[in-house]
Formats: C-alpha cells, sequence, structure tokens
C-alpha cells in the first residue's frame, strides 16, 4: 500500500519543508471500501450489518515498509456489505481523515455470517 490521501501528503509536505507539525493519531483503523476511496477519500465505505473500522497496529518499518503486527479481524457480518475491493487506514474509528488505501489483490464479497480478516503481516504500507 503506497497510495496516500491527499490529507496525508499534504500533512507531510508542511512537517517536512514547511515546520508545520503534524500529530500522528495514538490509534489508526482499517476501513473497508466497495468502491475506489481515490486520494480524497470519496469511495463507499461499507456501512451497516455491524460493521466497524477495526483497530490496526504496525511494526517498525524497514526498507520503508511496515506491516500489520497482529491480525485485523472485522465484527461479524450481520448483513450484506456488498463486494470489498480496498482498504483504507484512517486516523478515526467514524469520520476522520484517510492516511493510506489500496486495492485488495482480490475482491471479497462478503455476506451475513461473513468474517473479513486480514492476517499478520498481509498489510503493508511501503513509502518509496
Amino acid at each position: 500500500m503506497a497510495e496516500m490521501s491527499n490529507y496525508l501528503e499534504n500533512a507531510l509536505i508542511n512537517a517536512t519543508l514547511r515546520n508545520t507539525a503534524y500529530t500522528s493519531p495514538t490509534t489508526v483503523y482499517v476501513g473497508l471500501y466497495t468502491t475506489d476511496p481515490g486520494e480524497g477519500n470519496t469511495g463507499t465505505e461499507v456501512s451497516g450489518g455491524s460493521y466497524a473500522r477495526t483497530a490496526v497496529t504496525f511494526g517498525a518499518p524497514s526498507n520503508g515498509v511496515s506491516t500489520n503486527s497482529a491480525s485485523v479481524t472485522f465484527p461479524t457480518a450481520t448483513g450484506t456489505w456488498g463486494t470489498v475491493t480496498h482498504v483504507g487506514i484512517l486516523d478515526a474509528s467514524t469520520s476522520g481523515n484517510l492516511l493510506y488505501y489500496t486495492a485488495l489483490d482480490a475482491s471479497k464479497s462478503i455476506a451475513s455470517g461473513d468474517v473479513f480478516t486480514i492476517s499478520t503481516g498481509n498489510l503493508s504500507v511501503t513509502l518509496e
């Protein structure tokens, strides 16, 4: 995942080139999308059916790459969530700002009773 949101791009440029403070979030969350959120976070995030963004932790980066240090397991769907095509990393459990986003390697249709999990080490952020 190397796609950054406009929000994060501007924050990093301001912090590194303009001496403008950026306060990083204490917790980041994974959100699921049925359409590409894009740099402006204009995609369709899953809603309803017990959906909730899920907190994620990352290990220390190595050579510009950091991966999730524990599995990310979403609540059991109590309704149809649709076909999940993208994931995003956000700075709040609701609302907030999109930080990073990417398409899934394979889209996944989520029906009632399904559980969506991202295994340890399978979500990475890469800066090049």
